[in-house]
């Protein structure tokens, strides 16, 4: 076994272990229990790192076949797969197997490419913050605090390294858990309400992708008499089966595709969340502490358009272009423009910040739906951006409340003269946010702007959603500028404080602080690292949606 398997088995195991140990320590043993979070935390992320250095190292060229009915051999396919039965590509797969199920078998099959890599990396670099930021603000069951919180981190994992459709499916669940908890014990005065909600929400809509998965494994079956849960495997032989030029065929995968992307759909629009599905978010980030809304916007959130990008569109691609472009492009276009109202009209900033997602998120699915090569990899890059940036938001707000126990703007004015070392990181966080040139968000909103545009000009009749989605990125600025203003600027207004006078930032907020800002200025700065190694993979995404447009072109004319 190579090392780099040794690598996902540490990423996946350490986070579950790490989580036992700590809630295995006595209620006295608060600074260990913090500093065996940290520790594993740090050890994650490091393993992150060196993974991501491997994988960007390999060449992984792809052609896209020649012909409709050739074997797109390596569609999906993942490098460092534990227990790997072959090196060649389309032998891929894992001896590791879980149930037998007859003809069939699920299996513990995790791997890496270009759409999960820096999905995974992200999930690894939030949590050290996560763990610092809670040091001083969580006193009471603070093992069990950290072991969901660790426990949160493999299930994340696990959704994003899986490769097998019946265990993505199951870390996909699991991971309602552990923030299930984090809000529901350690959040505001809502907190039990708010964990209700989300977990109805997110389960309901769970429920229904399941069936979905259960659908497209069944139909497969059905045709090819191929029993597989491998989403590689399943991605080629549903793209094959729709290559097949026959009417009977045609009808009959276009009615199971209907079908299945909406239950797929039904799962992940409420994960994103797309509008109206939303209405459970405001409310878990204003009760969740603050490890908890950074872990929500920044992974949790993603799993949803990751959804999207893994299952929906390349094995629905013929209902995702026609039935799903024109949908998620409305919805996510609105979700852009509602977001941006509401969070504009809101006082409380932690609320302010949950919008803003809303809002950022649409803009990442309507890049991703308009099913070019440009937008899929500019909604993946903002995926990542929108985790850091957003975090860092949500970091720094934490950091604010923990001195003066209010996220209220109206209590606040003029703090820029009273905590300048903060004023300048929050500006930071707002100025990666709102797309500055030099930073990370700029590279991404660009690139979704194109790909929507490029998808318009080609394929439709005027550039209409790219031009909303440009305003949403105008009235983005718009609110985070507004709410810097009221909050760093004007007459010093300080909310009321007992004790000695509240301190700036301090060595643990910076360490918390710096690796993440450091991380939006090389993303900004120097893209091509990320954007070259998730390109096959986006290239391959684009591909099926090429195929699929070629398919609908050919109806209309038999039409004719």
């Amino acid at each position: 076994m190579e090392f780099e398997h040794y690598l996902l088995h540490v990423l996946l195991a350490l986070p579950l272990v790490g989580a036992i140990v700590v809630a295995l320590q006595g209620p006295k043993r608060q600074t260990a229990v913090r500093r065996i979070s940290l520790g594993v935390s740090l050890v994650i992320a490091f393993c992150s790192f060196i993974l991501a250095g491997r994988f960007m190292a390999l060449e992984r060229p792809w052609t896209a076949p020649q012909k409709p009915t050739e074997r797109i051999s390596t569609t999906f396919q993942p490098e460092f797969v534990p227990g790997l039965k072959s090196t060649a590509l389309h032998d891929a797969g894992t001896d590791w197997d879980l149930i037998p199920l007859g003809a069939g078998t699920v299996q513990f099959y995790l791997g890496v490419d270009g759409i999960n890599l820096f999905l995974i990396v992200l999930t690894a670099v939030l949590f050290p913050p996560c763990v610092l930021i809670s040091w001083n603000q969580v006193h009471e069951r603070v093992n069990e605090f950290y072991a969901w919180l660790l426990a949160l981190q493999t299930c994340v994992l696990g959704v994003f390294m899986a490769f097998d459709i019946v265990l993505f499916y199951v870390f996909f669940e699991l991971s309602l858990v552990p923030l299930f908890f984090l809000i529901g014990i350690w959040g505001g005065p809502e907190r039990r309400y708010a964990a209700r909600k989300f977990f109805v929400y997110t389960l309901t809509g769970s429920l229904l992708t399941l069936l979905g998965i259960m659908g497209v494994v069944l139909a497969v079956y059905s045709r090819t008499h191929v029993l597989t849960f491998s989403i590689p495997e399943l991605v080629v032989l549903v793209n094959q089966q729709l290559a097949i030029q026959d009417s009977e065929s045609r009808a009959y995968w276009l009615s199971i595709q209907m079908v299945v992307f909406s239950l797929l759909v039904a799962g992940f629009a409420v994960k994103v969340p797309l509008v109206p599905f939303h209405t459970w978010l405001p409310l878990a980030h204003v009760e969740a502490p603050t490890a908890g809304s950074v872990d929500l916007a920044g992974l949790l959130l993603k799993i949803g358009v990751y959804g999207f990008l893994r299952l929906c569109i390349p094995l629905t691609p013929d209902v995702s272009l026609a039935w799903g472009l024109p949908l998620v492009t409305v919805l996510a276009v609105i979700g852009i423009i509602y977001g941006a109202f509401c969070a504009y009209a809101q006082d409380d900033v932690k609320k302010l910040i949950a919008y803003s997602s809303i809002s950022h998120l649409g803009l990442c699915m309507a890049a991703v739906y308009s099913l070019t090569a440009t937008g899929l990899a500019g909604g993946l890059f903002q995926m990542v951006n929108h985790g850091l940036s957003t975090g860092l938001l949500f970091l720094l707000i934490g950091m604010l409340y923990e001195r003066y126990h209010t996220r209220m703007l109206q209590d606040y004015s003029g703090m820029a003269t009273r905590l300048p070392l903060f004023g300048f990181c929050l500006m930071f966080a707002v100025l990666s946010s709102v797309g500055l040139p030099g930073l990370n968000g700029f590279v991404g909103e660009a690139l979704c702007f194109f790909g929507i545009m490029e998808e318009e000009t080609t394929y439709g009749g005027g550039p209409f959603f790219a031009v909303v989605a440009l305003s949403g990125m105008v009235l983005g600025a718009w609110y985070l500028i507004t709410m810097v203003r009221r909050l760093l600027f004007g007459p010093l207004k300080e909310p009321h404080h007992d004790g000695p006078a509240i301190p700036d930032m301090e060595p643990r907020e910076w360490a918390t602080f710096l690796p993440l800002a450091a991380l939006c200025l090389l993303l900004g700065l120097y893209p091509h690292p990320f954007l070259a190694t998730s390109q096959p993979d986006v290239d391959r995404l684009a591909h099926l949606a090429d195929a699929a447009r070629q398919r609908q072109q050919q109806d209309v004319q038999a039409r004719r």
